[in-house]
This record gives structure tokens, sequence and C-alpha cells, in this order.
């Protein structure tokens, strides 16, 4: 009788991490540690408000601290300190307001183009515009006398001349030497002396004297390329004019629009001495002289 056979062995049951052999878990080749991962978390004031700044704060990385390779310290000129105090005397002492206006140089271009190398020729001096406007300036400070006056304690001075301030920029800082009897002095006159107060100012040869007594200013940021500007006073002032760029711009011209060479003028006065109403006429008047320069030779 043949024997019966033997019944097949239970398999064995797998092993789990409780049950692996320590053996083979040793003889196993090592493997490198997982790098610990840490999650981040804001702080609780960085999210407090969504778009409030806070979370900027908190991300950003703190600024160096300023070493002495960082910056470089200079003492501020004797010139620079003066700028700086009459600046804030005008802002403190004065109620400063500007008015704006635009003013057409087509007709005055074309007269200084036109007549340019004649008057260079007779006067020995070119035709520049700061001397024209000067001109325009003074002749609308003879109808709008308050312009030129200032104020002293409780009582209002009215200057019975013109002493022309020109602001110079050199590079010291900014100068404004005074021509004195402006309102007396031709075309030619006017354009020889602010020539040669600006050079004294760019030599550095500008006495005390050259600075001192000067009723109205004209300040030209156009020759850096300012558009607009508000210029401060330049105490005890009560006024200053604002050159500016010029620069070609679509206007309408009898119905027509074409392309003229256009300029912004701003006149920032002290409000406490100068009217709103005498302002703007200055300015328009300024600006009327400008745009039909004949007015300036015929003084009408």
């Amino acid at each position: 009788m043949a024997p019966k056979p033997t019944p097949p062995a239970a398999p064995a049951p797998p092993k789990t991490a409780a049950t692996a052999d320590p053996a083979k878990e040793t003889a196993a080749p090592a493997s490198p540690a997982a790098p610990e991962t840490v999650e981040w978390r804001p702080p609780a004031t960085a999210t407090a408000v969504p778009g409030d700044g806070r979370r900027e704060a908190a991300t950003a990385k703190p600024a160096a601290a300023a070493t002495g390779e960082d910056v470089e310290r200079v003492p501020m000129s004797q010139l620079r300190r003066t700028i700086a105090a009459r600046l804030v005397e005008a802002q403190q002492t004065a109620a400063i307001l500007t008015t704006f206006n635009e003013v057409d140089l087509g007709a005055l271009m074309d007269l200084r183009a036109r007549y340019r190398e004649r008057f260079k020729k007779k006067y020995d001096v070119d035709l520049g515009l700061m001397s024209l406007f000067a001109r325009a300036s003074v002749m609308a400070l003879r109808e709008i006398r308050i312009v030129n006056a200032r104020i002293d304690g409780t009582d209002i001075v009215y200057q019975r001349r013109v002493h022309l301030g020109i602001a110079v920029s050199t590079p010291r800082g900014l100068v404004v030497p005074v021509i004195r009897d402006a309102d007396a002095m031709s075309l030619a006159e006017l354009e020889r002396a602010i020539g040669e107060r600006a050079k004294k100012a760019r030599d550095g040869k500008l006495a005390p004297d050259d600075l001192a007594g000067g009723t109205f200013t004209i300040t030209n940021g156009g020759v850096f390329g300012s558009l607009l500007s508000t210029p401060l006073l330049n105490p005890p002032q009560s006024a200053i004019l604002g050159m500016h760029k010029i620069q070609p711009r679509p206007v309408a011209v009898e119905g027509q629009v074409v392309i003229r060479p256009m300029m912004y003028v701003a006149l920032s006065y002290d409000h406490r001495l100068i009217d709103g109403e005498q302002a703007v006429t200055f300015l328009v008047h300024v600006k009327n002289l400008l745009e039909d320069p004949a007015r300036m030779v015929l003084e009408v």
C-alpha cells in the first residue's frame, strides 16, 4: 500500500518591520539619511491683514548697517549753507503761491533769428532769450508795481526802480547776481549786463554787493530741460518768474491746429502782499509782450 503524501509546510508569515531579521538589517548597506524637512510658517503678524505691508516687513532681509566704507561725509560749503538757510526762510516766512501760463514764442524766435546777426554786429553782444524775458518783465513791473514791492514789518515798501536778479547755476551752487536799474537799460545793455554777471558768477568773482538789493528775480530751469516748476522766492523779494523748456506742441491758431514753440512760465509770489488777480495780470502782461515783441520796442 502506497504511503500517504506529506502535506506541504505552511508558508512562513511575511516579516514586518517588527519581525524583520536584525542580522539581515545589519548586513544591508547603509543608505544616506534623508534630509530633515522643516516647514516654515510666517509669523502671525505677517498675515494678519493682507496688503498692510507687514508680510514684506517680516520677510525682508535686514538692511546692512552703514559703515564708513558705505558713505562719504563732506562738510557743506558756506555758499550751500547760505542757500539752504535762505530757501528755508522763504518757505517759513512767506505765503508762497504759484500761477502758470504758456507762451507762444514763435514771433519772438522769428524776430531773434532775423536780427540776431545785425544786433551782434552793432552792439557786440548776442541777442539771447533771457534779455528779452528781462525786458518784458521790467515793462510788466512798471504796470503792476506791487509785484516789485516787499513787506517790511507792517509796511509795504514800493520800489521806484527795478533791480533785477538773474539766477545763475555755478559749480559751487545757485547764485543770483543783481542788475541794478534794469528798468533804465536798453535791450543791448540788459544783454551785456546779464552776460557779465553770469561770467563773474561762474568764475567765482562775485562780490557781496553783486548779490544784494534785488527786487525781482528770473530763473530759467529750461536750460536743464525742466518743463514746469514752482520756483521759490528769493527773500525779501515778493515774486520770481520761472522760465522753462521750449517745446514744439500742437495748438489751435485761428481754427487750425499748428505746431508752435511753446513755453510754460510760472510766477511764484508772496500771497500776503500780492493778490491772485495782480499775479495773473502780471503774468498775462509778460505773455502778451513776448508773443507780440513789437510792443516791447514801441512800449505799448
